[in-house]
């Protein structure tokens, strides 16, 4: 595809599969390109007209839109399938950025539905089944976590019995053979070291000047100054800050104590990130003010013991590591399959 999208983001890109989650209901498609290759005759559908929009399908029977193997795929199962999203393209977009994207979002579900019918049809193959008790214990745990979701509804129970059976099936063909050795734990440290970084850490001392009002904050901004000068003529810092400061810390001599990046204001951080310790910054205007800081203790960046988060980079790298596994098991479903897109 090359289709262009303003908000696209690899994380979110429905066109990158992704393996099944309940929480996330199904999962993503593969690689656009391995589906075309497949499925050339959609390409044809998609950029000479598309699926029919909500208010034609009205007046149109239902039809199959997909063959897999030996099951079909519906127009009304589609634009099931595609409504929620639909529904936010028409509220957010208009006109040829509307039909592109209702083109790429039909595009997307029809892949998904692919996808997810073949790895259904996997799961019967191989015997995979999920239980009456199983699919029960799911939907309680789904309301616990505040779904709503009618137990009475067959097609609820249907939806969360198909999302159990995916996810047995990518455990026992996907997850069921990766292993994470030692050696790829500390690679992923090495590489992603920034992840682990714990904030810097300064103890500061702050002269905080005020305005006591919308018209007073030029005559802030020249006391901050004269505090500016009487620093550079020797004049103490706590002295000053005793004699200036409108914060509550003036009483201390301005100390601040202990604090973190990401703490401070942003106009503070960004004064901070090349001072030393000793250094004195310039006025620096907030809507608290006019910040004075001195930089009394500056801990250099840190980083998290590699034996502290192990358990979380094994997880990380278990999950990349499934994700890649997974592309190429999918990719091997649809190999080994006739699809046909028939619209």
């Amino acid at each position: 595809m090359n289709s262009e999208r303003a908000d696209s983001h690899p994380a979110n890109d429905p066109m990158v599969t992704r393996t099944p989650s309940l929480a996330r209901g199904q999962p993503g498609s593969l690689s656009a390109w391995r589906v075309l290759r497949r499925v050339g005759l959609f390409m044809i559908a998609l950029f000479c007209g598309g699926w029919p929009t909500a208010a034609s399908t009205a007046h149109l029977e239902d039809r199959i839109v997909a063959v897999v193997n030996n099951e079909l795929i519906m127009l009304s199962e589609m634009k099931k399938e595609i409504e929620p999203e639909e529904e936010r393209i028409q509220k957010r977009y208009t006109g040829e950025e509307r039909q592109r994207r209702l083109k790429q979002a039909e595009y997307t579900a029809l892949t998904r539905m692919i996808e997810r019918k073949l790895q259904l049809q996997a799961a019967k193959s191989k015997g995979v089944e999920v239980s009456d008790q199983e699919v029960r214990q799911a939907i309680e745990e789904m309301k616990r976590q505040g779904e709503k979701i009618d137990a009475a509804n067959p097609e609820s129970v249907r939806s969360v019995r198909e999302q159990l059976t995916l996810l047995k099936v990518v455990d026992r063909e996907v997850r069921s053979g990766i292993m994470v050795a030692e050696s790829e734990m500390r690679r992923y440290y090495q590489e992603h070291k920034d992840r682990f970084a714990l904030p810097e850490e300064y103890t500061l001392s702050q002269i905080l000047i005020r305005a006591r009002g919308p018209d007073d904050v030029e005559d802030a901004r020249a006391k901050a100054k004269q505090v500016l000068v009487a620093l550079k003529a020797g004049e103490k810092f706590e002295d000053l800050a005793l004699r200036y400061s409108d914060g509550i810390n003036a009483a201390r001599g301005g100390r601040l104590g202990l604090v973190r990046q990401g703490e401070l204001l942003p106009p503070i951080e960004r004064a901070l990130s090349s001072a030393q310790v000793g250094d004195i910054t310039d006025a620096i205007e907030t809507p608290e003010g006019f910040h004075i800081i001195r930089v009394d203790e500056k801990k250099p960046r840190q980083f998290r013991p590699f034996e502290e988060v192990k358990a979380e980079i094994q997880s990380l790298v278990f999950q990349q590591k499934s994700e890649d596994v997974y592309q190429v098991w999918i990719a091997e479903l649809k190999n080994k399959a006739y699809i046909e897109v028939k619209f």
